[in-house]
């Protein structure tokens, strides 16, 4: 996300209809719209690994993989966010097609210019969902996968996957994969 918003308050009415008007996506909080910056080549093929994997996994089971072009709504925070990849298997998130408020699981993968954002503010958001039970973060300099799962007390517990562990799991969805599928085509640094 680019650190300025635009100038004014906008509703969020005004926002939803900025965005459909509007060929750079924005990112909304509290009243203003902050711009996104584009993703590199990295950052697209993993998020469309991912994405693809996910999909071929929840095929036929009611759970539905979206990406960055998906909001996900935090009605209380009066938040809407682009996440990279999402998964939500809540039948009340087909009630509307330009928003989805029930997610079980979302993910982001990192970048110089929204890591810090990503692993901090938005993810404290993100945990207001009340349906999230992961959140995913994926490095694009190494191979890497963090996953933050939601316990049974409430607390967010982390697992992180290396190249070493050669897979990698995400529990929301009861899915398992190759690291080096998530990374297929990747060149590192």
């Amino acid at each position: 996300m680019v650190a300025s918003p635009q100038k004014d308050y906008i509703t969020p009415e005004e926002y939803l209809q900025l965005e459909l008007e509007s060929d750079v996506k924005h990112e909304y909080i509290d009243g203003y719209a902050y711009a996104m910056a584009g993703a590199n080549d990295s950052h697209v093929t993993v998020s469309l690994n991912l994405a693809t994997l996910l999909r071929n996994h929840v095929r036929g089971s009611g759970c539905r993989v979206f990406i960055s072009d998906m909001k996900v709504r935090i009605e209380k925070l009066n938040r809407y966010y682009y996440p990279d990849v999402m998964v939500t298997c809540d039948q009340r998130d087909r009630e509307n097609t330009t928003d989805k408020k029930f997610p079980c699981l979302i993910v982001e993968v990192l970048s110089d210019s929204t890591e810090a954002f990503d692993r901090g503010d938005k993810f404290a958001d993100y945990q207001i969902l009340e349906t999230l039970q992961e959140y995913v973060l994926i490095n694009v300099k190494r191979q890497r996968v963090e996953c933050f799962r939601r316990n049974n007390e409430g607390l967010w517990l982390l697992q992180s996957y290396t190249a070493q562990e050669q897979s990698f799991q995400l529990q929301s969805v009861n899915f398992e994969a190759e690291m080096n599928a998530l990374y297929e085509d990747v060149v590192f640094p």
